[in-house]
């Protein structure tokens, strides 16, 4: 089970690039150096690295926020989602995808992934944690490392 296209577009109406309502993400993430197939980049955090990076590993859309200017290089066909409160709009994700997972049978359920902390905070461990733990887990970092963007 993944987010796709159409479901991010009821979260973020105000958005530009491809429109593609069958469009697949596999990926979430808040680094832009972190390999990101089909990917969701939101930079977060002051050291999320820069979005022609987080292009260059995989990134079709971001969730950017609508008050900070877009680089110039981003292409047209880039995906991008405008919210004005990231960390706002990553939970409304977050909150949409753990619907979508209980609506569906267990077998049936295919992970998309998420990488929202830095490595060193999951002590080492490069498997992904069960949402509501890494929820908490991330609302714990933000306070020291959030930007403040959208606040």
């Amino acid at each position: 089970m993944m987010l796709l296209y159409d479901d991010l577009v009821e979260l973020f109406p105000n958005n530009k690039g491809v429109c593609d309502p069958s469009l697949q993400f596999l990926t979430v993430t808040s680094y832009a150096k972190i390999n990101q197939p089909k990917g969701i980049f939101i930079p977060l955090y002051k050291d999320s690295g820069e979005l022609k990076e987080a292009i260059d590993h995989g990134a079709i859309a971001a969730l950017w926020d609508e008050k900070v200017p877009l680089p110039t290089y981003t292409p047209n066909q880039f995906i991008v989602f405008y919210c004005n409160d990231l960390l706002k709009g990553l939970k409304k994700m977050i909150e949409l995808y753990r619907k979508k997972q209980q609506d569906m049978e267990e077998e049936q359920i295919e992970q998309m992934r998420f990488y929202l902390l830095p490595e060193t905070s999951l002590n080492g461990n490069k498997q992904t944690y069960d949402l509501s733990v890494m929820m908490n887990q991330l609302e714990q970092f933000m306070k020291d490392s959030y930007d403040g963007r959208g606040e």
